[in-house]
């Protein structure tokens, strides 16, 4: 229904609008794509960054071999648009959601990842009863404390009882070095993930040597890949949110060689003092935590060096502004870069895709509101 923007500048558009520079997109992902090529490894890009069917064909068509989510009803957009192989790296627990899980089987080939007996048992009850089976991955603590089965021992027994259930398949290993994403030192963080990923494969050796076969070993965030990949062992990565290369990641994970993609347009809304000005943006459409966004500057390409954000509330956005930036005026447009865009993502109801400023395409984020 918003086909007739194509064709407009990004100036015409109603705001906020959250919108995508198609060429920085295309890069970023062709760089992920040939950086995970180079080193041998699969990619299996999280798309919690843009949950679109669209964004996730154009890494598929770079290289990737699948997509990564959180949720069933995820998977579910996903792979109705034609796309098989997407790993639900999450607990799914509960009948509705096994029941939606096996379903998907007789349309895709989904992965869900387990960290206890209880949840491979009820998710083989199910297939059994539907008369299918679904891959699953046990996923391993290796730091992150957040979820995940304790590596050596405990691991093994939860492996070996999966293998014995005829319904689900064990198909590998998975962990999240979410924790190491934001360590400085780039020599300390490198150690320290190659520590967890040499955790993952010692597990991956231990149970292969007990004939229980582990063809995936997937690990790897966007804040973390660069050094993941150089990880022998591991065979898949799950880095996404570089096809926005927010500045979460560049500014404190210390990744390189990536654009940000994605800003949001808003409108000058009041202008009460010389050195205020409030947005017709706030938390319902750019979510600020894990990191702030940044002033771009204006979208007809006026920078604003000494304006800074002060302030979010529900509805608007603060801006302190200093002397070079005072002369906006109410009705003016700012371009926002948000700082991480998993969070504001899903608070939109399309993307707008621009080449040189101009709207070349308008995408329905499909998965958005996917929270079952």
């Amino acid at each position: 229904m918003l086909a007739h923007l194509i064709g407009r500048h990004k100036r015409e558009l109603d705001t906020p609008a959250l919108c995508i520079d198609l060429d920085r997109m295309r890069s970023n992902i062709d760089a992920m794509a040939s950086f995970l090529k180079q080193r041998g490894k699969q990619w299996r890009p999280h798309a919690k960054c843009h949950k679109t069917p669209v964004i996730a064909h154009r890494q598929i068509q770079a290289g990737a071999i699948g997509v990564t989510a959180a949720k069933v009803s995820e998977a579910e957009v996903f792979i109705d648009a034609g796309i098989p192989d997407v790993l639900v790296a999450n607990m799914v627990v509960g009948e509705p959601k096994l029941e939606r899980l096996a379903a998907l089987t007789r349309r895709g080939d989904p992965i869900v990842a387990i960290d206890h007996f209880v949840q491979a048992e009820a998710l083989d009850d199910v297939c059994r009863r539907r008369g299918t089976r679904c891959r699953v991955l046990l996923e391993l603590n290796i730091g992150l404390n957040r979820v995940g089965i304790r590596p050596g021992v405990d691991a093994w027994e939860l492996a070996r009882g999966v293998a014995r259930l005829k319904h689900i398949t064990l198909a590998g290993i998975m962990g999240y070095e979410g924790h190491l994403l934001t360590i400085p030192d780039p020599e300390e963080k490198r150690a320290k993930i190659a520590a967890a990923m040499a955790l993952l494969v010692e597990n991956r050796d231990a149970l292969e040597r007990e004939g229980i076969p582990i063809g995936i070993v997937s690990a790897g965030g966007t804040g973390s890949y660069q050094d993941a990949a150089d990880c022998p062992g591991i065979t898949e990565l799950q880095a996404g949110g570089g096809t926005f290369a927010d500045p979460f990641y560049v500014d404190r994970c210390g990744v390189r060689g990536l654009e940000p993609a994605l800003a949001l347009i808003a409108t000058v809304v009041s202008r009460t003092k010389r050195e205020r000005a409030v947005l017709d943006c706030g938390r319902k459409s750019l979510h600020p935590d894990i990191h702030p966004p940044t002033i771009a500057g204006c979208v007809n390409g006026r920078p604003l060096p000494d304006a800074a954000i002060t302030q979010f509330s529900a509805e608007h956005t603060t801006l302190e502004l200093g002397p070079q930036s005072q002369d906006l005026r109410i009705g003016d447009k700012v371009e926002l870069i948000p700082g991480y865009s998993d969070h504001t993502t899903p608070l939109h109801p399309v993307f707008y895709g621009l080449r040189n400023g101009v709207v070349d395409a308008v995408w329905p984020i499909a998965a958005r509101g996917c929270i079952h």
